[in-house]
């Protein structure tokens, strides 16, 4: 007789989520995963017992979940991106499981605080910045609104840098976020696959006699998936976000491990390895700028093929790709995506290209997130055929057919078609990856009403008057769970205790808040949540610079990363002139004032490092002056990230805001001060503008050029410069 199939339910073990639940997870986490007990136990085994219990309840959830977006088919988002700032996770987690009250009194019971083991914690830097945080935030958005999604990004060995300040100076330590491990992460062996680099091209005929490239002699490394759960809040849906990892695919040369030379027996795994090492290589030198290709390579090229298995386990026709997938592209970085979905569709699946091309241009979308032309990325061309050779011939044709269609649309116009081409003429020749991604996509859009205007009449003004039908405007924006919920617990509890908290899940219920914009209790409240924010983090400031600072006097804020356009250093000559009213007269200088700086550098930018130890030089000056007293304190906090971050916006006032109108593409850090109540000092720039509207121009310090007076002022500036340097050779001349 046939063997009967049984239909096994799978039923959770974990589903408790009651105090007494997590504690008796935590207690056999702890005794039987760690192998520790309430005396030996450090307070980090702590947190990973604590991690584990809830990462054991995320699991359920993510598999019910998995298995839905399976059964139904959904079509998915597959978000692709260099940087993901996740920063810490287990109190995002405790919140978006609704399980924090809970949590806290099974620790209690154990003598245990929650707070305590959070900041056990190491912030997961992966990313840079606001790019890095807004891929962050946009997970945790589509999860909590049930859409099915999936990040892909890198797992660096080494995040963002540590920052050190040693006399005035930044310093840059090797951030190991993953010396302790990572609870939260879960290898995916089974999903390895082979990633290729350099080698060369080879023409040959299928047994049609149909011409065909392979491309042959490569280098392979292994991409190792991990896998983190994102949960979205309260709805037990629970996504994924995929870091690959580089593996040598093989442990050492056994050639030379025979003749007994380990060192070069290990060399190339080490050498494979290094891909997947370091956030940023240093591009200064042809050594960094090669790594950085091959990082944008290797996780765009895993998540291809891992898209595409995704896609054919429920599916068989690629031509319904764009049906089943969306593919966005967080700026330019996994821009070789699109080249890589043509080589296997034309070069593996055999497609023709005309419809490998259709798939592609339906399934992908481009974020850009700069408006200066010289922060676009380029790649020389020998050094794209050095490591890509295949991927040039496609970057060569995809650039032909669309300079053709281009000449068509606009004939006789060669200027345009030099402006819109992908490859760039020069010495060496460049590939422009924003172009592509423009070709590649069905849709471009900007991160504010201001920068997607700009990018339509200046920027990509070419590419606009072509397809005006792509461009669009998506303003960025940051998720209240992490940034008001989590970062701010006392001013979440007045606010959900007096509207319910349905601003949760939909901000627009802030709205409800103006009701009481004027009732005298609740603006106590609300200035009493703002005192005890302030006093927080005056002790910690305490705790970690020794420094003592006036939780009474104004805390004005510029956090973010130091570069010239976000204008660090015209708020360091407000604060010298600060400086200079208190000393010649006192009794004029009536607001005290807390100054409050964090930000990292580019390791590679000077002046940027330049102005982090001018600002420390200026605090050295006014900390130490005794007729200063505490009128005026300048703190730069080092180090910043997101831990850090979630301390010092809940006790800002003011918020810098302060960038040359027409550079700031967006902002979210303006979203978060906004958020936590802080008022913002600004210009009309990135995403101000619609803050500005929204919160009305009497509820904001706006001050500055707008972006229009500033390209004015650029261009009389030019001619000025021109026109006195014609002068001067004509004098010399003359003479």
């Amino acid at each position: 007789m046939p063997d009967k199939k049984v239909d096994l339910q799978w039923t959770p073990i974990h589903k408790d989520m009651t105090k007494d639940g997590i504690r008796l997870s935590f207690q056999v986490n702890r005794e039987y995963t760690l192998a520790k007990d309430q005396y030996t136990a450090t307070a980090y085994d702590n947190f990973l017992a604590l991690s584990i219990a809830l990462r054991d309840r995320l699991v359920e959830r993510w598999i019910v979940t998995q298995q839905e977006y399976h059964r139904k088919n959904k079509k998915r988002v597959y978000y692709l991106s260099m940087e993901f700032l996740i920063g810490r996770l287990l109190g995002n987690n405790i919140i978006n499981l609704g399980c924090e009250k809970e949590s806290k009194d099974a620790l209690d019971d154990l003598g245990l605080e929650l707070d305590e083991l959070r900041e056990q914690e190491v912030d997961a830097g992966l990313g840079n910045g606001g790019l890095g945080r807004l891929a962050a935030c946009f997970l945790d958005s589509m999860a909590t609104l049930g859409i099915p999604a999936h990040g892909y990004g890198i797992r660096y060995d080494y995040g963002i840098f540590n920052q050190k300040i040693q006399n005035g100076y930044q310093l840059e330590k090797p951030d190991e976020w993953l010396k302790l491990k990572n609870p939260w992460e879960f290898a995916r062996p089974e999903y390895a696959l082979a990633v290729h680099f350099y080698g060369r091209t080879q023409n040959y005929q299928d047994r049609n006699g149909k011409p065909c490239i392979a491309w042959v002699d490569t280098q392979n490394i292994l991409a190792m998936p991990y896998d983190i759960p994102i949960p979205g809040y309260c709805n037990d849906i629970v996504n994924t976000l995929r870091l690959w990892s580089a593996r040598s695919s093989e442990e050492f040369d056994f050639e030379y491990f025979n003749d007994g030379d380990y060192e070069k027996a290990v060399y190339q795994k080490m050498f494979s390895e290094n891909i997947s090492k370091v956030l940023y290589p240093n591009d200064g030198v042809s050594q960094g700028r090669e790594l950085r290709l091959k990082q944008e390579y290797f996780f765009t090229a895993a998540a291809i093929a891992d898209i595409i298995r995704r896609f054919k386990a429920e599916n068989t026709n690629l031509t319904d790709l764009p049906k089943k997938a969306v593919i966005q592209l967080n700026d330019t970085h996994p821009a070789l995506a699109i080249v890589e979905l043509m080589r296997i569709l034309v070069d593996m699946e055999q497609l023709e290209w005309e419809a490998a091309w259709n798939i592609v241009t339906k399934t992908f979308a481009y974020t850009n997130h700069t408006l200066m032309p010289e922060a676009l990325e380029c790649w020389t061309v020998p050094l794209f055929e050095k490591v890509l050779p295949r991927h040039l011939q496609i970057v060569y044709e995809i650039n032909f057919r669309f300079l053709k269609e281009v000449a068509n649309y606009f004939p006789g116009d060669n200027e345009r078609l030099s402006r819109m081409s992908l490859i760039e003429e020069g010495n060496p020749k460049r590939i422009r990856m924003a172009h592509l991604c423009i070709v590649g996509s069905f849709s471009i859009n900007g991160v504010s009403v201001l920068h997607s205007n700009l990018l339509k009449i200046n920027l990509f003004k070419d590419f606009y008057e072509y397809e005006p039908g792509k461009f669009n405007n998506k303003t960025n924006g940051i998720t209240q769970r992490r940034w008001l919920l989590k970062a701010n617990t006392r001013l979440s509890k007045l606010v959900s205790d007096t509207i319910g908290n349905e601003w949760i899940k939909n901000l627009d219920y802030l709205e409800k808040l103006t009701a009481y914009a004027k009732k005298s209790d609740f603006v106590k409240q609300w200035q009493d949540v703002k005192m005890q924010n302030k006093m927080f983090l005056a002790n910690y400031i305490e705790k970690t610079m020794q420094i003592v600072v006036n939780p009474e006097s104004l805390f004005d804020v510029q956090i973010k990363r130091i570069h010239e356009y976000k204008r660090q250093l015209l708020f360091s000559l407000f604060i010298i002139a600060e400086y200079l009213k208190l000393k010649h007269d006192p009794q004029k200088f009536q607001i005290q004032r807390t100054f409050i700086l964090a930000g990292k550098a580019a390791p590679g930018y000077f002046i940027a490092k330049l102005i982090i130890k001018f600002i420390n030089s200026i605090a050295d000056v006014i900390n130490h002056d005794k007729g200063v007293k505490d009128r005026l304190k300048v703190i730069f906090m080092e180090n910043y990230r997101v831990s850090l971050a979630e301390k010092i916006f809940p006790a800002s006032e003011l918020s810098e805001q302060i960038s040359t109108a027409g550079t700031e593409a967006s902002g979210t850090g303006n979203m978060k001060f906004m958020l936590n109540g802080a008022l913002t000092i600004g210009t009309l720039d990135g995403a101000n503008i619609e803050i500005a509207e929204a919160v009305g121009n009497e509820n904001m310090f706006i001050f500055g050029l707008r972006t229009e007076e500033v390209e004015a002022k650029k261009n009389r500036d030019i001619l000025r410069k021109n026109t006195s340097i014609i002068i001067q050779s004509y004098a010399k001349f003359s003479i």
